[in-house]
């Protein structure tokens, strides 16, 4: 059996928070031209579910089931937000994409955001959603390569941190520069090239509201989230460099020309 990572994140509230501003819109675009209304969907690694809530929404005659690992407490805040909005075509349930627990042939779009670089084996995770996935139906993946980040101004906490996330992700057994890797991955999980589109995309931050929410939600991480204590105990970080990265985040939140850029990977497949 294949040993599952450790997640980098966890999911204090300040991840949570975070991952709580994605959307299907700015999240998987490049996904929603192949949707249609009585899709059944399956998507991996929900965390608080705003994406599968949107995907709901764009399926109103089918339904999605959203699935996390072990983080029954974030799917908690998931379905409250579900019916919070009175999206009843939710499922949310534990399950792991190393061995998934459905049949073959099961979903019309198996969709992963900003999942396969926290698995262990990103291949199998991409067979296993490739194996449920039903014949004429979508896997769909899009990841962050941290190595391709950029900002502005070059605030040296910030290169720091960078490191230090690159150094714990590959320690927890991740890979944090997989959105440059899938096309590669998808090939070697036995996909034919045929059948897969890979893109990329972007997220920016430059306006105040965006730079001051991004560089918040930072600075309070790396102090708080498993990340903080995984890096102090592995021997990558002190607390004073935490604390230095902290303060970056916030140096660099308050510059009136602060910039930030994250690209993603993207692959489309559609199972022959």
């Amino acid at each position: 059996m294949t040993q599952a990572a450790q997640y980098t994140h966890g999911h204090h509230e300040s991840v949570v928070r975070s991952h709580s501003w994605r959307t299907a819109q700015i999240s998987c675009a490049y996904l929603l031209s192949s949707l249609t209304p009585n899709m059944h969907i399956l998507d991996v690694g929900c965390g608080p579910g705003t994406i599968t809530a949107d995907l709901a929404k764009l399926v109103p005659e089918g339904h999605v089931t959203g699935i996390e690992r072990s983080a029954e407490d974030v799917l908690q805040v998931a379905r409250d937000q579900a019916a919070a909005q009175g999206i009843s075509n939710i499922t949310y349930a534990i399950d792991d994409v190393l061995s998934l627990s459905f049949p073959d042939n099961s979903f019309d779009v198996v969709h992963a955001h900003q999942v396969l670089q926290h698995v262990s084996d990103p291949v199998l995770a991409l067979k296993e959603m490739y194996r449920v996935a039903k014949p004429g139906g979508i896997v769909a993946a899009r990841d962050t390569d941290f190595s391709a980040m950029a900002w502005y101004p070059e605030t040296e906490g910030i290169f720091l941190w960078r490191k230090t996330h690159i150094q714990v992700a590959r320690a927890n057994g991740g890979e944090p520069d997989s959105g440059r890797r899938l096309l590669s991955y998808a090939l070697e999980a036995g996909i034919p090239k045929g059948q897969i589109t890979a893109s990329a995309s972007t997220w920016c931050y430059s306006t105040a509201e965006e730079v001051i929410w991004w560089s918040s939600t930072w600075a309070d991480r790396v102090l708080l989230s498993t990340f903080a204590s995984t890096a102090v105990e592995r021997g990558f970080a002190t607390q004073e460099n935490l604390d230095e990265m902290s303060r970056a985040w916030k140096f660099w939140g308050a510059q009136p020309d602060a910039w930030f850029s994250l690209l993603h990977g993207e692959i489309l497949c559609r199972k022959g």
